[in-house]
């Protein structure tokens, strides 16, 4: 209890004096950091002096975030050893402050940890503040897609659901046929926020009877409309629905209509071919009778000369 009151004390000597002594000194600090989520991040932030100043020595440095009522990290440098006090998952980037680097560090980022930050700074030549923000995101996991048969819903015979989760902040799912064209305007989208704060997004595209594209592509886009990944499904053959397409098939078509062209030449030739060997038999069994007759027509101009 002594130890808060202390520090509450020290806050509002330094909240009085940065207002009443000259500073020679200044925080410089990034003015917004990208977090991913589940990974470390650190707010990049440095004493400065505006002067040649030898011999800087910090004094007292307290990281806050707005909307918490105590100090995520108090860096105390009064006395003779340095003392730290900080809450889980924060602490200093260099414990020795020698460097002038008072940067944050937060060991695994959370969503509950997005938001506005405060520096505070006391050294021997002056006070100085600064603020700064952190943003979490998190990419979402590779969508899903499948297909249900429609039959109580009017002129539609399938249903097209893409699902991915995961992600954070809100992103987006857009349908693509294989022509590239977009049908999102057609489709209904949904979002869940989980207990861990992170999106679930589903997504419904009703296809209408008589369509004609057979395949169709689900691509997750994030918060700032940056593509992160996609899944397609093909529905022109039925033995095929809710499976991704493979590369090998789009090999199949091709091979069954050059083995159907290939079996009809053949067939065609195999025809000709007979059809030549009937023609020729029957033109050589025509001719020993002609040959009869010439020779016997011959034979008769011979007797009666």
């Amino acid at each position: 209890m002594a130890s808060c009151s202390s520090l509450f004390f020290v806050l509002f000597v330094f909240c009085f004096y940065s207002g009443v002594i000259p500073s020679f000194i200044e925080v410089a600090c990034e003015p917004t950091t990208k977090a991913q989520f589940n990974h470390q991040s650190m707010l990049m932030c440095a004493v400065k002096p505006k002067e040649n100043i030898r011999n800087l020595k910090i004094i007292l440095v307290v990281w806050r975030k707005t909307g918490l009522e105590n100090p995520v990290a108090v860096f105390d440098n009064r006395n003779t050893k340095p003392e730290y006090k900080k809450q889980q998952g924060y602490e200093f980037a260099d414990h020795s402050l020698k460097t002038m680097n008072v940067s944050l560090l937060i060991s695994n980022t959370k969503l509950q940890h997005e938001g506005e930050y405060k520096c505070d700074v006391m050294t021997d030549s002056g006070p100085a503040t600064r603020t700064t923000m952190l943003k979490v995101t998190a990419k979402y996991n590779t969508p899903t897609v499948r297909s249900i048969d429609q039959k109580d819903i009017p002129n539609v015979h399938k249903t097209l659901i893409c699902e991915a989760s995961g992600g954070y902040p809100k992103g987006q799912l857009r349908w693509f046929d294989e022509n590239k064209t977009e049908w999102t305007k057609s489709a209904k989208l949904t979002e869940n926020k989980r207990n861990d704060g992170l999106f679930e997004l589903s997504s419904e595209l009703q296809l209408l009877t008589g369509s004609t594209f057979s395949e169709y592509t689900c691509v997750v886009y994030n918060a700032s409309y940056d593509k992160e990944d996609s899944a397609s499904i093909v529905v022109n053959n039925p033995s095929r629905l809710s499976k991704i397409k493979t590369p090998g098939s789009a090999i199949i078509a091709p091979v069954v209509v050059i083995g159907s062209l290939i079996v009809g030449l053949l067939m065609a030739l195999l025809f000709f071919r007979r059809r030549s060997q009937r023609t020729h038999h029957e033109v050589s069994a025509s001719d020993p009778g002609d040959d009869q007759t010439t020779i016997g027509g011959v034979n008769g101009k011979d007797s009666m000369a």
